[in-house]
């Protein structure tokens, strides 16, 4: 599977912004697809995920409420539509899929194939 992330940007506190990754290659339908992002100096960590099967979803706490994951089967696509934007979402976004149980969707390590990076700023 391949994949790749765009849709990030420049934006004011309180904007919004719809970050995309698209899926191709072997079917897919067994993955879950999750959401990370990476600020300078600091470790990668979860946003959110969800099962293409099913569409199960999870979230970190930090962007609950705020921030939404959806897919289009027909496109292979999955959105993250991230609103109400703070400056400590500032972060290099990812995608990237995998076969774990959703007791692990947050652990980073476990996710075995990753999309290239699509930077998100927003400013105060």
């Amino acid at each position: 599977v391949q994949l790749q992330a765009s849709g990030g940007g420049l934006v004011q506190s309180g904007g919004s912004l719809r970050l995309s990754c698209t899926a191709s290659g072997p079917s897919f339908s067994s993955y879950t697809l999750g959401w990370f992002r990476q600020a300078p100096g600091k470790e990668r960590e979860f946003v959110s995920a969800i099962r293409w099967s099913g569409g199960t979803t999870r979230y970190a706490d930090s962007v609950k409420g705020r921030f939404t994951i959806s897919k289009d089967t027909a496109k292979n696509t999955v959105f993250l539509q991230m609103n109400s934007l703070k400056p400590e979402d500032t972060a290099v976004y990812y995608c990237a899929t995998t076969r774990i149980v959703w007791s692990e969707w947050t652990n980073h390590k476990q996710y075995n194939n990753w999309g290239q990076g699509t930077l998100v700023t927003v400013s105060s």
